[in-house]
């Protein structure tokens, strides 16, 4: 497939998908979304690919809405962004939410608008200590979209999310590490690296248990201990049966390193 505001490519089981439009930050457009969906459907018919790692060229990570684009820029007919974000940032958070495979972000630079909160849709996030975040819906009378509503106050707690929301101030990458809002923060150096060590170490554990505890993380944030309970039941059957369960008791048992195949 060829792109203009995105690259994608898998290797050794790890898919990776960059936000390419460094001269302006990543900034999201009509054409990158539909490139990002196009992306999404291959990877999803790819069986090689079992971690997904997203990440922006350049110097950011992404900016968010590219406010030039015509979706979305001023004119005498005001837009609609509810149409917007139906057709848009809606899908793609829900695209990364039930991916069947794991993700990944890697946070090279500013992470601001929608780029902040697409962040934190991935299951794992690392950033370079230059790094920062930025809730600016604010400065143009607008508010946390692209879920930041939803992840913000479970990963921070509700005064720091709407502290950063309403404040719009840059939350810098080590800080964000420390609030739990990433997973890690790492030297600019090491960033890539720490990436790729990660990305090797999913793209060979079974697959469908990091999916399925995915799952029932997520769910256990508004489920009642009983419903959860009876999930972790429902899916401890489904994943007792599988080939990578087999698997990983065959190889415990004996002593080696076991070869996941379920996804």
């Amino acid at each position: 497939m060829s792109f203009t505001a995105i690259t994608c490519a898998v290797d050794d089981g790890i898919a990776r998908l960059t936000l390419n439009r460094p001269d302006r930050l990543n900034s999201f457009t009509e054409v990158m979304h539909a490139e990002i969906r196009q992306a999404m459907d291959a990877l999803d018919a790819d069986l090689s690919a079992r971690v997904l790692v997203l990440s922006g060229a350049g110097r950011a990570f992404c900016a968010g809405q590219d406010l030039n684009d015509r979706a979305v820029a001023g004119s005498d007919e005001p837009p609609d962004l509810a149409a917007t974000i139906e057709k848009n940032y809606k899908p793609l958070v829900l695209r990364l939410q039930h991916l069947r495979m794991p993700t990944i972000c890697g946070v090279n630079g500013i992470a601001a608008g929608a780029g902040a909160s697409l962040v934190l849709a991935c299951d794992i996030v690392v950033a370079a200590r230059s790094a920062s975040f930025l809730q600016a819906f604010s400065k143009i009378g607008l508010i946390p979209d692209t879920g930041g509503s939803w992840f913000l106050p479970q990963r921070v707690g509700m005064a720091r999310a709407i502290g950063l929301a309403m404040l719009a101030e840059k939350l810098p990458a080590e800080k964000a590490a420390a609030w739990g809002l990433i997973w890690d923060c790492v030297d600019d150096a090491e960033l890539a690296p720490t990436i790729d060590r990660i990305a090797r170490q999913l793209a060979s554990a079974p697959t469908r248990a990091l999916v399925r505890t995915r799952q029932v993380m997520r769910a256990g944030v508004n489920n009642p201990l009983e419903t959860q309970l009876d999930l972790e039941r429902d899916i401890m059957r489904e994943l007792g049966r599988s080939d990578d369960y087999r698997e990983g008791v065959a190889a415990f048992i004996g002593r080696r390193t076991p070869t996941f195949t379920d996804r």
